[in-house]
């Protein structure tokens, strides 16, 4: 699918996944999409799974935006507060438009809390309460980071499915299905000087690494760390060695460094566990020069987790330090502080500086980054995706420095290839669809979107000589309501009733196009709902 074909069907106001290889122009799509919002005076909620991601795209985390914050379970109470707090009631009510970037790394389980407080907020049990959701991302890149807490009797999480419980893909989610997003996958490529490069990117995406591919990766192979790249990026697997090289760094410096300690509060049990998902050390030794990396996100958005900077000097009173962001922005950095609560009640917390060094970073922290030259370290890479995310954050491949790989890091997850296949076929069936409808019908869908969102200048949008837009009751309200003239449960939730149904017709030998006519539903959904409940396996 093509960017501007992708863009025609966002502007139907359809939910859509937007995917597609790194390089096939997702983030210059959305943005066209969010100006476009923009002109007709709609403003799109823009968030992302991680801080990082969040900073590319210029919006907030999914999880800050919906109140949810660092929690992965919610009670009753928990929804009521975020209902009851006008700055998060106000901005769900309000959005009609939804944007979650790197979706890859949204744990399906996140996903369906974001549909319950979006749900709860508006008052709506259509999925994520009636907004246009935008999912953009890749799922050949890194998967979810899945916490777990313990669930009480209130804990709206508890109160969901088996499968929906356990860690998964967002694609794999009970909300993903009842979203049903038209896929649309990218498929022109924008970097096309680096030929080499793409094929060996191509043939890990496809997991069809050849001997050819494997000769060209290891002409990328240097003998050891060089200090001829210093002041080049690292990227590593592993903490360990990310300290390792942050540390050498920073002895090298020739000013003394200022100890800053974090200082904890509560039962050793909750810090323990505070400490363990705080990205800032115990104790952080900084320089005037060193290169360091925000570990939190800043309420008043001067910065967010993720955030690249550098050590220009330090306060003379407090003695705190002093960063210049890459983008330029100076930040007098100040304590923050880790909490668990209860009850409204704090039971533990940590309070430590939001930063840790950066010369070297975690392949998990670089995705969504793109750098002119990097040294890579994946020797000990232990996770589907990590080698692939790492190679394809350098722009052209005499940028790539490579110390090391092992096998694992030309591997992709298998359930995530399966998935790759179906959302191809779902997108060329999309563009299909959309090739056959006439130009005016489409600015009538895009003109009607933008009057339900309670947008201005709808004759621009249809080419119409007034504002006044007549509505012609043969043309439906979104791309969904065309479909449904053909197939009239396309798109809704699967019911048990209807599962049992399919299993029945499928154990008939139908076709699947004649089980489709039966059931009100698209083929694609019949094959792709098949292959969920292992009736069929992926194309």
């Amino acid at each position: 699918m093509t960017q501007s074909e992708a863009l025609a069907i966002l502007k139907t106001g359809a939910n859509v996944f937007l995917t597609g290889e790194p390089g096939a122009g997702k983030t210059h799509t959305i943005n066209q999409y969010v100006k476009y919002l923009r002109a007709h005076s709609i403003e799109p909620a823009i968030t992302a799974s991680t801080g990082i991601a969040a900073t590319h795209i210029g919006g907030m985390t999914i999880h800050s935006w919906s109140g949810i914050g660092i929690k992965d379970t919610l009670s009753r109470d928990d929804i009521r507060r975020i209902k009851d707090t006008p700055h998060y009631a106000k901005r769900i009510k309000k959005s009609t438009v939804l944007i979650i970037d790197e979706v890859s790394m949204l744990d399906g389980k996140i996903l369906a809390l974001v549909d319950r407080v979006c749900q709860g907020v508006r008052d709506s049990t259509e999925p994520f309460g009636g907004l246009q959701v935008v999912c953009v991302g890749d799922f050949f890149q890194l998967p979810p980071v899945v916490r777990r807490q313990a669930a009480s009797e209130d804990d709206l999480w508890s109160q969901l499915s088996e499968e929906e419980s356990r860690p998964q893909f967002a694609f794999q989610s009970e909300t993903w299905l009842a979203l049903d997003p038209t896929i649309c996958y990218l498929t022109e490529q924008h970097r096309q000087d680096d030929a080499v490069f793409l094929e060996v990117l191509g043939a890990i995406r496809a997991d069809r690494v050849g001997e050819r591919h494997i000769r060209h990766i290891e002409t990328r192979l240097r003998v050891e760390e060089s200090a001829a790249f210093e002041n080049t990026t690292n990227l590593f697997s592993h903490n360990i060695d990310v300290d390792r090289v942050n540390d050498a760094a920073l002895a090298k410096l020739p000013a003394k460094a200022i100890a800053f300690a974090m200082s904890l509060r509560g039962p050793q049990k909750l810090t323990d566990a505070l400490r363990k998902g705080c990205l800032s050390p115990e104790l952080l030794k900084l320089k005037k020069g060193a290169s360091v990396m925000f570990t939190k996100n800043n309420p008043q958005g001067k910065y967010v987790n993720g955030t690249l900077g550098t050590v220009i000097d330090f306060d003379k009173e407090s003695h705190f330090p002093i960063v210049e962001t890459r983008a330029g922005t100076r930040v007098a950095v100040e304590p923050a502080d880790w909490v668990i609560e209860e009850g409204g009640e704090t039971r533990a917390k940590i309070t430590q500086l939001p930063l840790r060094l950066a010369w070297a970073i975690t392949i998990h922290k670089s995705q969504g980054m793109s750098l002119d030259a990097a040294v890579i370290d994946l020797s000990q890479v232990f996770e589907f995706g990590q080698g692939y995310v790492a190679l394809s954050r350098v722009r052209r491949f005499s940028g790539l420095h490579l110390l090391g790989y092992n096998a694992q890091a030309l591997r992709v997850h298998p359930e995530v290839l399966a998935a790759d296949a179906l959302f191809r076929a779902q997108s060329e069936r999309e563009s299909v669809t959309f090739a056959t409808m006439e130009q005016e019908e489409l600015d009538r869908l895009h003109a009607d979107f933008i009057e339900r969102s309670g947008g201005t200048d709808l004759a621009s949008v249809a080419g119409a000589k007034s504002t006044k837009m007549k509505k012609k009751s043969a043309v439906a309200g979104s791309i969904v309501d065309k479909i449904r003239q053909e197939y009239p449960n396309a798109y809704r939730p699967w019911a048990a009733a209807d599962d049992a149904r399919l299993k029945n017709l499928f154990s008939e030998h139908l076709k699947f196009a004649e089980i489709a006519r039966t059931l009100g539903r698209k083929p694609g959904a019949i094959r792709a709902r098949l292959t969920k409940l292992g009736l069929i396996e992926a194309e």
